[in-house]
């Protein structure tokens, strides 16, 4: 199993303490994501930033949040047999958990560069797979968290503190 990890120095102690002990959550949401289905693919994402806006959350937050969580979601959809996107939400923070069915990111740190892409060619018709998912995930989170492998599932977790 390959895992990445990217934490903003900042925010290491606070991400440290969060993982070896979670909270109990004020509020959770779980959403599907269909494989293939962009008509839906970022209704998570969306849904979640108008709860966070109804909750006083800071638009720069709210923006950051916005696009990781949608960069994320059309990865489930574009890349994987599906999966579920789900929500944990904190006084400070969020912590949004994707887990898919598969197949995996075989090379990880190629995964990361932008402009790398394993998009077939409907997602290339659709607009989608440019390469930026995981690099705009990884610059709009405080903490990124993925576990995957080739023909396995991949879990890929953000934390973004408020």
């Amino acid at each position: 199993m390959n895992e990445f990890w990217h934490i903003e120095p900042r925010f290491e102690a606070a991400v440290k303490g969060y993982f070896a002990q979670p909270p109990q959550a004020e509020l959770e949401l779980e959403f599907p994501v269909p494989e293939k289905d962009f008509n839906t693919a970022g209704n998570g994402a969306s849904e979640t930033k108008n709860l966070l806006k109804r909750l006083g959350v800071d638009s720069d937050t709210l923006r950051r949040i916005a696009v990781a969580a949608y960069e994320a979601e059309i990865n489930v959809a574009a890349h994987s047999k599906g999966g579920i996107m789900k929500c944990l939400i904190y006084d400070d923070l969020i912590h949004i958990r994707f887990q898919d069915e598969g197949p995996g990111i075989a090379d990880m740190d190629q995964a990361m560069i932008p402009g790398y892409s394993t998009a077939d060619e409907l997602v290339r018709e659709m607009g989608f797979g440019a390469g930026l998912g995981l690099p705009n995930i990884k610059k709009n989170s405080d903490a990124l968290h993925i576990l995957s492998s080739a023909n396995n599932p991949t879990t890929v977790e953000l934390l973004i503190f408020f």
